[in-house]
């Protein structure tokens, strides 16, 4: 008895770490022993790993044991993963390797997906498709009224990706009416705007990159597309570092960490050095305290601190295009970026000074009036931005109150927001104190 109660000890205590780390194992839950059964059927072996859901992240993998440096977090099998071969050795192969014009590898994985989800229990990927997000995040699903509050830059990337999602709807109803003979219901029922809308969102946020060879079956498109299961329940940091790849040797895709991690803390990877705007765009998901995270300063932005009477305004502007100076102009944790002010300096240049603009924009100094009219105009856009970003913040504020089935959607607008506040107010003390310094 006395050894059995031991035992419950050790469990509870055992339950009790884990929940502290932030993290609840789910390893339970039917859906994810249904997927881990269906990947062990197909080679994969894992001890490392449990699915559980975090405070921070939402759904991720837990640590079973403490992660070294060099350590192997997860090894893949081919036959696990979801490519243009596995679409193409499908149902679906004789009918993409006939249509003409090709389709891209993009539209054969996304034609893919959308059958099998209809095929719901049918479907030999359920176990799979069963843990995939039934909505997603990125702007393109995101409602009109939340689309305007982001930043300018990011709410035209918005407009564009659903635009672009749109006219890959409406170029691929030809094929998709071509797969008629394969399904008792009209095709029309089947790939909806928003069945593509999903499949798309699924392989733009969820794939892994994997080069394969050229086709001709498929249009010209680069076929750089895996979806991996299991292995894309692992989430973003920006603060770890993970060495990925197909083994070929092994014929598995593999994860080595270049991190530490905790027993039963969160195993996390690196999707690239993207800034919050980049993140919620392909993934939709803002990470908080990203040191890769910027606020942009828009063309239309700058040219409001200069008189649009100056004679060389024009040649001013014409020198910035050439050079690719009106593009990713921002103010990051360090402050204004070196190309935000060089474009400043060459908008500031005198009349007697214009001649000097190569060696602006190589770095040089041209003079003491040049550099206190830059800081006075950096420190003014920088002033205009945060008015900007609290004005959005008190606008979301409201919109919550009176629009509760947009209130998740709001919270990660609302997150960027307070992230570009954070870098506004730290580049103002920047400025203010190098103000002081010269």
């Amino acid at each position: 008895m006395r050894k059995s109660r031991g035992r419950t000890g050790r469990k509870r205590r055992r339950k009790h770490l884990q929940s502290f780390m932030g993290g609840v194992n789910c390893s339970h839950k039917l859906e994810y022993i249904k997927l881990k059964k269906w990947l062990k059927d197909r080679g994969f072996e894992d001890s490392n790993l449990r699915p559980a859901e975090f405070r921070e992240t939402g759904r991720g993998l837990m640590a079973t044991r403490a992660l070294q440096v060099g350590d192997l977090i997860i090894s893949l099998p081919e036959k696990c993963l979801l490519t243009t071969s596995t679409v193409l050795s499908s149902y679906l192969g004789g009918y993409i390797m006939k249509w003409r014009p090709p389709v891209s590898p993009l539209m054969a994985l996304c034609t893919f997906l959308m059958a099998e989800k209809h095929a719901g229990e049918k479907s030999p990927w359920k176990p799979y498709l069963d843990v995939l997000p039934q909505a997603y995040t990125c702007p393109a699903c995101l409602e009109h009224d939340v689309v305007t509050l982001l930043p300018e830059p990011l709410k035209k990337k918005a407009q564009e990706q659903r635009m672009m999602i749109h006219e890959l709807y409406i170029s691929s109803k030809a094929f998709f009416s071509s797969l008629q003979p394969l399904f008792a219901e009209n095709t029309g029922t089947i790939f909806t705007y928003s069945a593509l809308e999903w499949a798309w969102c699924t392989i733009n946020t969820r794939t892994i990159y994997m080069k394969h060879p050229q086709r001709e079956c498929f249009s010209l498109e680069p076929d750089v597309y895996a979806l991996a299961p299991y292995l894309d329940l692992l989430n973003h940091s920006p603060n770890v570092q993970v060495k990925a790849a197909f083994n070929e040797q092994t014929r598995s895709y593999e994860i080595w960490t270049n991190s530490q991690c905790k027993k039963y803390g969160e195993v996390f990877i690196c999707y690239g050095p993207h800034d919050n705007q980049r993140l919620l765009l392909e993934y939709g998901f803002v990470a908080m305290d990203n040191p890769h995270s910027s606020v942009y300063v828009s063309a239309d932005t700058l040219l409001k601190y200069f008189p649009p009477l100056d004679k060389q305004r024009k040649a001013k502007l014409s020198i910035l295009k050439d050079h690719d100076f009106l593009e990713n102009l921002t103010f990051g944790w360090d402050g204004p970026s070196w190309r935000l002010l060089t474009a400043l300096k060459v908008l500031s240049l005198g009349a007697d000074e214009f001649a000097c603009w190569r060696r602006t924009l190589l770095g040089d100094v041209i003079s003491a009036q040049n550099e206190e009219h830059t800081w006075n105009v950096t420190t003014k856009i920088c002033h205009f931005l945060t008015e900007e970003t609290q004005h959005a913040l008190l606008q979301i504020s409201n919109l919550k109150r009176s629009k509760e089935n947009l209130k998740n959607h709001l919270a990660l607008v609302e997150m960027l927001h307070l992230e570009d506040l954070k870098i506004l107010q730290k580049s103002a003390e920047i400025l203010c104190n190098l103000k002081r310094a010269t």
